[in-house]
């Protein structure tokens, strides 16, 4: 039996250029690389699955490469690169600040930056979540960093940059990884997709991506989930099943049931809702998010910043043609309202049930005001 490698670890980028959504940040050390203007401290920060660590292997590989590409790119094929590959490279070194935090382990690492590279020009060490270092390890790496040997680059790598103390942020170059876009991920998704041989719906991998909340790990690991339970067939339905989100068909009927005023309908769509064993409070802040979505639709020039598929994003606008400005605001107050009000409730489905009555009788109240 063959053995199993996770698409987060099959389709880890291997060059600049494969890296997703951060295109600003390898522009930049790309051109350090081929200007020669390396810094010997940098810090990558930004949430989990957004590539900080995979980008910190891609440029100590890429430093060291004798034959870089005119792309700026490592060739694969020098014995750096296939000494790293191999995972037998002596001048990468990893710590992962999680487990070794002491004083003792900073000051091992101290130790080997003394010692020059064997092979290549520079030897990398690559530092992951050094928030986690003791206040005394963050001082005794204080001197080295401040006044590293000319051969030592040092890349520290962080989901929490407020924890790192001012005098180490000082002496670093600081880069800012970015959440990915939403189209990015499902982008990404679908070329994985027809590498694997997996038929997949633009629409599952779009909710795959919306799931992942901008992180391409987390989106892999789920594209991975959501192939063993489909097999090669992954379609809109059963992902959206898997994972126990909501259809937006749902809300679509819920805000056709509030401009039709048909409280009883909307009452029989929630009960529906609960049935299928869905939250109420995260049905609440999905109706809000739609709400939102049809306000954003309102106007061209804000279409753009509706993160949902081409087919959905034509029901939105469709459906926000008939909806008033002014109603889709008061309809976004009453579910704000109810977001704070369910926490503290000791009736959650009431609470629910009186904001969809109210959401019904938004059109009335405006057209009694306006008459």
């Amino acid at each position: 039996m063959a053995e199993f490698v996770v698409s987060a670890r099959k389709y880890r980028p291997q060059t600049f250029d494969t890296v997703v959504g951060q295109k600003t940040i390898t522009g930049t050390l790309k051109n350090a690389i081929k200007n020669d203007l390396l810094a010997q401290a940098f810090l990558f920060c930004g949430p989990r699955g957004v590539g900080k660590t995979t980008t910190a292997r891609i440029l100590a590989k890429t430093i060291n490469c004798f034959n870089r590409t005119e792309n700026i790119e490592a060739c694969d094929q020098c014995d750096s690169c296939l000494s790293f590959n191999s995972g037998a490279s002596l001048n990468v070194y990893e710590l992962d600040a999680a487990s070794n935090n002491s004083v003792d382990d900073i000051r091992n690492l101290i130790e080997q930056v003394r010692v020059a590279p064997q092979l290549g020009s520079h030897k990398v060490y690559i530092i992951d979540e050094v928030h986690m270092l003791s206040p005394s390890a963050f001082n005794a790496f204080l001197k080295t960093l401040e006044e590293p040997p000319k051969h030592a680059i040092f890349i520290l790598a962080t989901t929490e940059k407020h924890k790192i103390i001012p005098t180490i942020l000082s002496r670093c170059q600081i880069f800012d990884f970015n959440r990915i876009k939403v189209q990015d991920i499902a982008e990404h998704l679908a070329l994985i997709a027809s590498r694997e041989g997996v038929s997949a719906d633009p629409e599952a991998l779009h909710l795959i991506a919306m799931k992942a909340d901008g992180a391409l790990r987390d989106a892999l690991s789920i594209f991975d989930q959501m192939v063993t339970f489909s097999g090669n067939n992954l379609t809109y339905k059963s992902t959206s099943e898997n994972l126990n989100i909501l259809d937006y068909e749902y809300y679509f009927k819920i805000v056709e049931a509030a401009e039709k005023e048909d409280i009883p309908n909307a009452l029989l769509i929630l009960h529906d809702i609960y049935d299928k064993g869905f939250d109420g409070h995260n049905f609440a802040i999905g109706l809000a998010d739609h709400y939102r979505n049809l306000l954003v639709c309102k106007d061209v020039r804000t279409t753009s910043l509706l993160e949902v598929p081409e087919t959905i994003q034509r029901k939105f606008e469709e459906q926000a043609k008939r909806i008033e400005s002014i109603v889709i605001l008061k309809a976004l107050n009453v579910l704000s309202n109810t977001d704070v009000q369910y926490r503290s409730s000791k009736n959650t489905r009431l609470l629910l049930e009186v904001s969809l009555m109210q959401l019904c009788s938004l059109k009335q109240e405006h057209e009694k005001k306006n008459a």
